[in-house]
This record gives structure tokens, C-alpha cells and sequence, in this order.
């Protein structure tokens, strides 16, 4: 007999316990061919929307994911589970007499209900919390608030926690002026302790985000109602156009509370998540349980898990197991478990690695390890994890325990004997909660890839730190049968790989989109829009001479010859070679700025001057204008060389050991123009105190006394990685060789869409040091590059002006492909 569930909110909790239902109806003989297990489910939610990941709202704030990447029930979802979906409507209350939910849209009775209404982000009271511009961090629409910043916009956040972090590295990473306001004397200090929260604070500091700490707000300022300044309690005031309050979380009880269930920090519920009334379960953040409350994803997780159980008849109880938080804020690994206070009857052993920025320590108590942090190689968490849950003694291990499972037994061992010897129950998944045995389990009984696993046990599906491991443990379980995953066809219209392509337009000698469409088997008559831009620049890139570039099969920024933003207006930068610009140029762009009503005017980065907020209609006349100076486009919308940064070097500095801005100016007035398979970022530091940050750059020239050093594969958002030594070279011509030739190589090459630095651990710098080293190689490389620039150095700015003035070309072109960055 179907019954009646209802469930208020559609958070992660409530979405996983559908699963469950769903995975119990599937295996129960007994519920038969009920899809939901005998329930008729009716889903209410005060967002707009079903559930998605709100762990990975960060990677969507910075840019790397969209909102739909971290969708993980839509709308085919809830229908197949026939689930009826009440969203963007906030429940009334709950009549347990009548046993209905009172609801804007309509009643709704049940049989049993589920109450999962999560949390509310606590809101310091502040004078002037309830003015425009201030808000938390803990939905889409907070996300998407502060996506619609635009550059050199300033903003605050309060909090130095995890979310707090999160939201200021993600405006950070959109070119937001962030300040971190913190009470507490160390960043994430209920993760962290002082040491690691330190180095935390400098590598941020490091990226350019303001930190302060042991630092009390007193009151935000405002002006016409909006949010204008955060004053501190020492009188300093931080100017700001948002202010993010990120400083905790509390758990939303009202609704149950006012009818009348038992609530004290949270909802009350038993080991069964049933709460004060028999027919009312709660699970979430909103749940209270033996006086603890929960914002893991891993014990929500596991209390979805045992409320199908309950809705099912079947036993099972909630325990509030030992978890361990590992976490990536804004590419700094971190990883605690257990406690890390200090005490007299505890030990610690430590580690530190300054060079590399890597932070280890245990604590131990009476031979047992009882908490470990560590910062910059988490590698080993889940096995330090398991000896703190196991409560292991630790004695014949003492002298080796901090440098992880690999050494033990005196030697170092390789990570996949690393990875064997861990034990049955060390855990994975710490969001999900899966360890190594429920892993192997699933490898042994079929799931023979990284998908099946994760359909199978869900490790690896939620915040993705754990991928690593569940392949090398796919790899230790299986052996040989094991491959990892294969490169991705380019699109759907073709099976081939992108590698694929690139050697059959060079081995068949295809010229032309249709040669390839043809040629290759393309199912789509004329490509799509995810495989014409690639086609586009392979053949571009192999046939310079015979090859036309296509505009239509390139992204709106680089049709229009500027950055599309989010409310349809463009970006435009001109090109300051090295940095360098002068007095008629700074007045054209100051004109140009006042002619075309231009708002927001910004210093880049890359040591260029940003226009925002251009229409479209007006790009035509602004280009004829700039171009008119002498100003040609800075191709900040290219996949192609953006910039090359520069210091002083010997010109001005006391410091410099080479003309840095000399060679960088050469530099970039040789490359620009050339399209690459992604952006190329350039800088050329005067001497190793590096202020043109050449180290993390896609090439680096750092100038010492002795010549260059070249370092290539660099980057700095969210992935954060430094050059790699490519070459020592004595004289700038040297030095300008190398460059070009590893442009060349990297051009001719690499994947669409993959930087230098993921290109580079796909074939290895020894082969493309190999490569260069080879003087004919290099040579035949630089002849290749400068012939292509012949015909494609040209300024489309310039060039369009020219077009537009004789009439050539029709209006600018429909805005028909995405722009991708």
C-alpha cells in the first residue's frame, strides 16, 4: 500500500535519502515494483530548484564550474522517481493533528514527514547589517550576487572559516579587491591549528587577498541605504560595495518548533531520526542529536541513510562517527582529524618542510595518535585518520609514524603499496563516508572504473579529493585490468580524441573544416560549437598558408575583439607593451572612456588598463579611435599571448641584473597575434626578488647576474602551480630563441583549451627540453612561428576599423557561440 512522505527542503541530505529509498525499493523482494519503496513523494523547497552541491558553489563563484555542473538531481531525476516537486515555495507549517503541511500552493497530507530545512547563516547585529550590499554565503543566489561584482569592485568578508575563504578567494579570482576580517587569532582555527592556520594566512596574503586577524567589526557604514564601509573597533574603516558575513551557521528550527516538536539547538531526533513525534523524522543541518549538531556533509549523509531505513522498517541507527575534514580552499591542501589541542599529558611530532610549504602534526596520547593536521601534502590523512578511530597503538612505529604509511618497516615503499597497506577500514570518502574494504568490495564485484565505483559507493562524488585514491586503489585491486581513463572524444559528433585530430589533419594533410568533416566521419554535416573553434585553430595552427581563419567558429569574445560580461556589455583592453605607455596614450583611452560613457576603468593585472562596460554598438568606433593613437588590442579575450609582465629592471632599480622591461617589450611585440591552444601569460622579472611574479607564469624569465633563467607551465588561479626550470641562457637573443621556440612547440602540439602546465604533464618537460635543445629543432620551430605571424600578426582592431569604414563586412555577428572563460 503506497503512503504519503513529505519532505521539506531539498538540501543534500534530503536528496540522498530519495537515493536511498530508491536503491532499498530496488534490492527489498518485499516492496516489489514500487519505485520509491512504497512512498508517494512529495518534495517541498523555498529555493527555486531541486538539489545540487553546495560544496562545490565555490568552484562556481571563481569560474571553474557553472551551476548546472553541480546539479546533482534535476528535473529527469525527480520524475523518473516520480517525486512531486513543490519548489520556490517556503512551507507555512505543520498541522500534526490533521497530519497536513500548509503550504502557499495547496495542502499536503502525509503519512510520514521529513523535515530536512538545513540551516541559517548567522548575521552578526551589527549597526548597519540590514543595509543593501550585506549578505551571507550560503546559496546560489549569494553565489551568483557576488559573480555579478565586476573588476575592481572592493568587498569584505567576516569570517576566516572555511566558507568565508572560499568566497573571498572566488571574488579574488574575478578581480575583486577582497579584505578577510577575522576575530579569531588564526584562520580556520576549529580545523587548524596555529601553525597551520599561519601558513594558510600567508599563502593567501601571498595571492593578494587582504587577512586580517585577531580583528573585531564594530559597524558597517552606509550611504542612501547601501553598504559603503566596514569600521573595525580600532577606527579603521575598510572601504567596500559588498559585504559577505560568513561566520557561522544556525540550525533552521522555526518550522518545527511552531509546531510544536521538541527543539534545543537543533530538532531533536533519536538514533532513528525520529523526532518528539513518531511520524516526524528530521535529518540535516537542522537536526539536533545527543547535543551535537552537524555541518559535514558525512553525518548528513549517514542520517539520510538511516531514516530510509526507518521509513522501511528496517534497523539501523544514527552514530555520530569520528570525521575528518580535508579540504582544498583555494588550492591549499588541509587536512585535521581529532583533537589538536594542546595539553600536559600529550605529545606532539612535527614536521616542516619550509621550501615546499609543508606543515605535519600529530598529536599523541599514551601511544595513540588523537589528532593530526596537516597543510600542503594531505596525501596520508585517511590512513592518520584510521589510526585515530582504530585507536592504534603507535609504539614500534613512533620514530617513522609522521612520514606516513610508505615508510613503515624502515624503508620508503611506492604509493601503491602505500595505498595496499592501508586497512580494510581506513576511510576514502570522507564525504560520503566509504572506506577502503566498501571500495575493494565494489571493484571485486564488477565496478571496474572510476564511474562504477562512484555509482556503486558514492566515493569520490561529492567534493572529488578522494579521486586519486579510489584509482589507486582500482589499480592495486585490479591490476593490469586496470587503464585509466581515456582521453575524451572532442565532442558528440565525432569519436575521436582531440590528439586524434590534431594527427590526422597533419597526417592527411586536411586543410579546411570540410576536409575534416568529411574525412573524419563527422556526424554533424558542418561540426558544432564545441568542435568548429578547436578545428578552427588546429588547422590554423598546422596550415597557416592554406588554412583561412574562420571567425564564425571562434567565441564571442574573439569575434568581437573583447570580453563579453554578465549584464551583455564588453571589456576592451588596449596593449601597453611590458607595461610601458605613455602621455598620448593615457589621453586616447581617458577620451575614449569619456566619448563612449565608459564606467568602470581599471589597472589589470597584467599592467593594463581595462575598460568596462562598453556596448556593443560602440566597439567599431572606439576601435578606429584607439587605433588611431597607435593603440593596438591587448587580446584580453584570446587564446593567444596576453601579456607580458615586467619590473623596472636595470633601468630604475638598484636591484636589476638585466633590462627586464627591454626584453619583455621584444618580447611580447614578437608574439602578440599568435593564437595558442589556450591563454599564454608571460612575465620577465629584473632579478630573483621576482616582482613581476615571472614564477607563476606560463613563461617565466627570471634575469640573474649570469643571464636568463626560463621556466615555462606556471599559473596562478585555481590551479596554483610554479615554472619549471626549462633553460639557463646567457644573452637576450638566447633568451628570445628559447621563448619562441617552446611557443611554437606548445602551439603545434598541445590540446585545445589546455594551458601550458597541463599540456607539459601530458608529454613531459624532459621531451620538450629534449626538443629544444636541438639546435635545428629550435630553428625549424622559430622559421615555423614567424612564418605563421606574417599572416596573422595583424591588429583586428585595426583591420575591422578598416573593414567597417569601406563598407566590406556586414554589422558585427550574432552573439552565436558561448565565450568560454
Amino acid at each position: 500500500m503506497t503512503q504519503k512522505l513529505v519532505i521539506i527542503g531539498a538540501g543534500m541530505a534530503a536528496g540522498r535519502l530519495v537515493e536511498n529509498l530508491t536503491d532499498m525499493s530496488s534490492s527489498s523482494e518485499a516492496i516489489g515494483q514500487d519505485k520509491n519503496a512504497g512512498w508517494d513523494i512529495t518534495l517541498f523547497n523555498a529555493e527555486p530548484r531541486g538539489t545540487y552541491n553546495r560544496i562545490m558553489l565555490s568552484p562556481v563563484l571563481s569560474g571553474e564550474k557553472t551551476y548546472d555542473d553541480i546539479v546533482t538531481h534535476d528535473a529527469p531525476f525527480y520524475q523518473e522517481h516520480g517525486v512531486t516537486c513543490r519548489f520556490g515555495e517556503r512551507v507555512d507549517g505543520i498541522d500534526r493533528s490533521a497530519k497536513i503541511v500548509r503550504a502557499p500552493g495547496g495542502n499536503v497530507p502525509y503519512d510520514k514527514l521529513i523535515i530536512a530545512t538545513g540551516s541559517n547563516p548567522f548575521i552578526i547585529p551589527l549597526p548597519g547589517h540590514d543595509l543593501d550590499g550585506v549578505i551571507a554565503y550560503r546559496d546560489l543566489e549569494d553565489t551568483e550576487r557576488m559573480m555579478a561584482l565586476v573588476g575592481g569592485t572592493k568587498a569584505v568578508v567576516i569570517g576566516g572559516g572555511l566558507l568565508g575563504l572560499e568566497a573571498a578567494a572566488g571574488m579574488h579570482t574575478r578581480g575583486i579587491d577582497v579584505t578577510v576580517v577575522h576575530l579569531m587569532g588564526h584562520l580556520m582555527e576549529r580545523q587548524l591549528d596555529e601553525a597551520a592556520g599561519y601558513l594558510l594566512r600567508k599563502e593567501l596574503v601571498g595571492r593578494g587577498i587582504n587577512v586580517l586577524v585577531s580583528t573585531n567589526s564594530k559597524e558597517i557604514l552606509g550611504r542612501d541605504g547601501k553598504v559603503t564601509a566596514l569600521r573595525l573597533e580600532n577606527g579603521t574603516e575598510i572601504p567596500c560595495d559588498l559585504l559577505v558575513m560568513a561566520v557561522g551557521i544556525r540550525p533552521s528550527t522555526a518550522l518545527a518548533a511552531e509546531a510544536g516538536l521538541a527543539t534545543g539547538k537543533g530538532i531533536h531526533v533519536d538514533d532513528q531520526m525520529i523526532t518528539s513525534d513518531e511520524d516526524i523524522l528530521a535529518i540535516g543541518e537542522c537536526v539536533e542529536h545527543e547535543g551535537q549538531i552537524f555541518g559535514l556533509v558525512a553525518p548528513l549523509y549517514d542520517q539520510a541513510k538511516v531514516a530510509a531505513a526507518t521509513l522501511t522498517s528496517k534497523p539501523a541507527a544514527f552514530e555520530n562517527r569520528e570525521t575528518a575534514t580535508k579540504l582544498k580552499v583555494t588550492g591549499c591542501d588541509l587536512f585535521s582529524a581529532g583533537d589538536f589541542a594542546e595539553g600536559e599529558d600529550r605529545e606532539d611530532i612535527v614536521f616542516r618542510d619550509p621550501a615546499r610549504g609543508v606543515y605535519k602534526r600529530l598529536v599523541l596520547h599514551e601511544s595513540r595518535v588523537i589528532g593530526a593536521v596537516m597543510y600542503g601534502d594531505t596525501a596520508d590523512g585517511g590512513w592518520f585518520h584510521g589510526l585515530i578511530k582504530n585507536k592504534t597503538d603507535i609504539t614500534d612505529m613512533r620514530e617513522t609514524l609522521i612520514f606516513g604509511p610508505a615508510y613503515q618497516g624502515g624503508a620508503a615503499l611506492d604509493p601503491m603499496a602505500a595505498v595496499a597497506a592501508l586497512p580494510a577500514d581506513a576511510e576514502i570518502c570522507g564525504c560520503n563516508g566509504v572506506c577502503k574494504g566498501q571500495i575493494v568490495e565494489a571493484i571485486e564485484d564488477g565496478a571496474g572504473s572510476l564511474d562504477a565505483v562512484r555509482a556503486t559507493t558514492k566515493a569520490s562524488g561529492s567534493c572529488g579529493t578522494c579521486t586519486g585514491l579510489v584509482e589507486q586503489l582500482l589499480s592495486v585491486t585490479l591490476g593490469d585490468e586496470f587503464k585509466l581513463p581515456t582521453a575524451q572524444p572532442v565532442c558528440g559528433c565525432t569519436d575521436l580524441t582531440h590528439e586524434d585530430v590534431r594527427r590526422l589533419i597533419k597526417s592527411r594533410e586536411l586543410k579546411s573544416q570540410a576536409a575534416v568533416w568529411q574525412e573524419l566521419g563527422w556526424t554533424t554535416p558542418n561540426g558544432c560549437h564545441v568542435c568548429r573553434p578547436a578545428i578552427n585553430y588546429y588547422l590554423l595552427a598546422d596550415w597557416p598558408v592554406e588554412y583561412q581563419d574562420d571567425p564564425q567558429s571562434r567565441f564571442v569574445n574573439e569575434r568581437k575583439h573583447a570580453n563579453i560580461q554578465k549584464d551583455g556589455t564588453f571589456s576592451v583592453v588596449p596593449r601597453m607593451w611590458g607595461g610601458l605607455t605613455n602621455a598620448q596614450e593615457l589621453r586616447a583611452i581617458a577620451d575614449a572612456a569619456d566619448k563612449y560613457n565608459v564606467p568602470t576603468v581599471k589597472v589589470t593585472g597584467g599592467q593594463r588598463i581595462d575598460l568596462l562596460g562598453v556596448r556593443g554598438e560602440d566597439l567599431p568606433a572606439m576601435w578606429a579611435d584607439l587605433g588611431r593613437a597607435g593603440l593596438v588590442s591587448g587580446h584580453a579575450y584570446a587564446k593567444g599571448l596576453r601579456t607580458v609582465k615586467t619590473c623596472v629592471g636595470t633601468d630604475h632599480c638598484r636591484f636589476g641584473t638585466q633590462n627586464s622591461t627591454g626584453l619583455g617589450v621584444r618580447l611580447e611585440k614578437k608574439l602578440w597575434g599568435s593564437w595558442t591552444p589556450h591563454k599564454v601569460k608571460m612575465g620577465v622579472s629584473g632579478c630573483p626578488r621576482n616582482c613581476a611574479e615571472a614564477t607563476c607564469k606560463d613563461v617565466g624569465i627570471v634575469c640573474v647576474d649570469s643571464g636568463f633563467e626560463i621556466g615555462v607551465g606556471g599559473a596562478a588561479g585555481m590551479d596554483l602551480r610554479e615554472i619549471q626550470p626549462l633553460v639557463k641562457v646567457a644573452t637576450e637573443a638566447e633568451a628570445m630563441e628559447w621563448t619562441i621556440a617552446f611557443v611554437q612547440i606548445y602551439r603545434e602540439n598541445a590540446k585545445y583549451l589546455d594551458r601550458p602546465y597541463k599540456w607539459i604533464a601530458k608529454v613531459g618537460l624532459d621531451w620538450v627540453q629534449e626538443r629544444l635543445a636541438d639546435e635545428a629543432e629550435r630553428a625549424r620551430l622559430i622559421a615555423a612561428f614567424e612564418l605563421s605571424q606574417t599572416i596573422y600578426q595583424k591588429d583586428p582592431w585595426a583591420e575591422r576599423a578598416r573593414a567597417e569604414e569601406a563598407h566590406k563586412f556586414a554589422p558585427l555577428a550574432d552573439l552565436t557561440l558561448e565565450a568560454a572563460e
